[in-house]
């Protein structure tokens, strides 16, 4: 079965490859430079590797070196002929490849498995500061940093990643997970220990009790918002694997009123969610654990009927929340998440509006370049714009926003715009996936002449074997 669909994966990349004049040999030359894409797109890879160095110059500060930070100083040094960059960031292992943690969660992967040393892949002719910034102070192009005190800069590129607030579910903590039950796979640390408690679920189910598996999606943006159901995806498949899947219930809590905001995509969770018998209750956000009694709460909204209006001729509808209670064996939490502390404070952070609320980086959306201060940029999770908090999104939103900071230091206008598209392989068993690719149309926007809603082998192949690679020797490398 997999030997057919590596062909098939071969055939269909033949087929495009040859309307590109390209031979699969040469192919996957190209393949060490660039993400996913590069399979439709290798005219894009080869030309972001030849870019005539600017000879501008300037002071550029980067904060974070994780996908977003690491891309884009690659790439930078790449078109200056004399970069001055600094990246400022605490962990040396920041560049890890955080697509996996889920594969970690299902036992599909090790911890070891998606980890990366930061020296190995920033670039040598940037500045590597290992540090934490602790104040943006835009007004005076400066920012503190916790160990080295003030750090000028000309340019400023944020591009921090966001932050994980466990403790904003009342008796939750980080600290907490891998322990009664409660899982996730948003840490690499979570992951690894998500897949012992999934794996004691599973034998719980085979042993022939029933057991409750309940995964939740909270009320604010988050980074890869297909992981919450991957996870619960891959449950299913272990459970199947085990053929204990008739003992245990899995529902799925999300706190919004649909299963993802591509009405395809939508629909066709729902078909999948349907044939594997898995549940799900809309509106429902989790507010509280009890871990010891292993007890979730949810604040349910709904709406209730009012009083008729006689002038738009419909029933008010009223707001209603009540708490629900919840028991588990298995829990999988996606936690609320935010811009950090240091970014949410700043006045870098959106001043109106729902993305102030997360505390996110005002940025023109197409540009890249923020609203208020012309010499900064944003990029990656911290991102203040529409989705786009994906690895899929980075590798299309670093090549503008260095292009368009390049222009803004030769004097001229942002020449490049970013489309808004988001990739999410979204597993779906063990050994298919569905590659949900989209832009802010809301449409889906699939690289390959296939039915985007299905799921398939292919992708599983993609997602296992070749994206890791190009992230690691493509993009971090700034090669597209």
């Amino acid at each position: 079965m997999i030997n057919e669909n590596v062909d098939l994966l071969c055939e269909q990349l033949d087929k495009e490859l040859c309307k590109r004049g390209l031979s699969r040999r040469d192919a996957l030359k190209l393949a060490g430079v660039g993400t996913a894409s590069f399979l439709l797109n290798p005219s894009e890879a080869s030309a972001a590797t030849k870019a005539v160095a600017s000879d501008v110059k300037g002071k550029i500060v980067i904060v974070g070196g994780g996908a977003a930070g690491c891309s884009i100083a690659s790439l930078l040094v790449k078109k200056l002929s004399n970069p001055n960059i600094t990246i400022i960031e605490p962990n040396a292992t920041s560049v890890s490849y955080q697509p996996g943690q889920t594969l970690i969660g299902a036992g599909v992967w090790q911890k070891e498995d998606i980890l990366g040393q930061s020296q190995d892949f920033f670039p040598s002719e940037a500045k590597w500061m290992q540090d934490s910034v602790i104040e943006f102070d835009p007004d005076k192009n400066r920012v503190i940093t916790a160990q080295n005190g003030e750090v000028k800069y000309d340019f400023l590129v944020v591009a921090t990643g966001l932050q994980l607030n466990y403790d904003k579910i009342d008796g939750l903590s980080r600290d907490i997970i891998g322990s009664n039950g409660i899982g996730s796979v948003y840490f690499a640390d979570g992951a690894a220990k998500t897949w012992p408690l999934m794996q004691k679920f599973v034998s719980e189910a085979k042993s022939g009790k029933k057991v409750e598996g309940v995964f939740t999606h909270p009320n604010t943006p988050i980074k890869c918002g297909g992981a919450p159901k991957k996870i619960m995806y891959l449950t299913n498949a272990r459970l199947v694997e085990a053929k204990a899947r008739d003992n245990a219930t899995l529902t799925f809590y999300p706190n919004g009123g649909k299963m993802f905001g591509v009405p395809e995509y939508h629909e066709a969770i729902v078909k999948q969610f349907e044939a594997r018998d898995m549940k799900w209750h809309y509106k429902h956000n989790l507010v509280a654990v009890d871990p010891g009694k292993k007890i979730a709460t949810f604040d349910h909204s709904y709406l209730v009927k009012g009083e008729w209006d006689p002038d738009l001729e419909e029933f008010d509808m009223i707001p209603q929340v009540k708490q629900v209670k919840v028991p588990f064996d298995f829990m999988h939490v996606t936690p609320p998440m935010s811009a950090p502390d240091a970014v949410k404070k700043s006045p870098l952070a959106w001043q109106r509006g729902s993305a102030s609320k997360g505390g996110w980086v005002e940025l023109k959306k197409e540009t890249l370049q923020h609203t208020r201060y012309a010499n900064v940029f944003g990029l990656g999770d911290v991102a203040g714009i529409p989705m786009g908090k994906t690895g899929g999104s980075v590798r299309k939103q670093y090549t503008v926003a260095a292009q368009n900071l390049v222009d803004v230091m030769s004097g001229k206008a942002p020449t490049q715009k970013y489309g808004g598209y988001t990739v999410c392989p979204l597993i779906t068993d063990i050994g298919t996936v569905m590659l949900a690719e989209f832009d802010w149309s809301k449409k889906p926007t699939p690289s390959f002449p296939l039915d985007p809603t299905k799921e398939r082998w292919i992708w599983w192949i993609l997602k296992v074997y070749m994206l890791k690679p190009m992230y690691f020797y493509g993009m971090l490398k700034g090669r597209a």
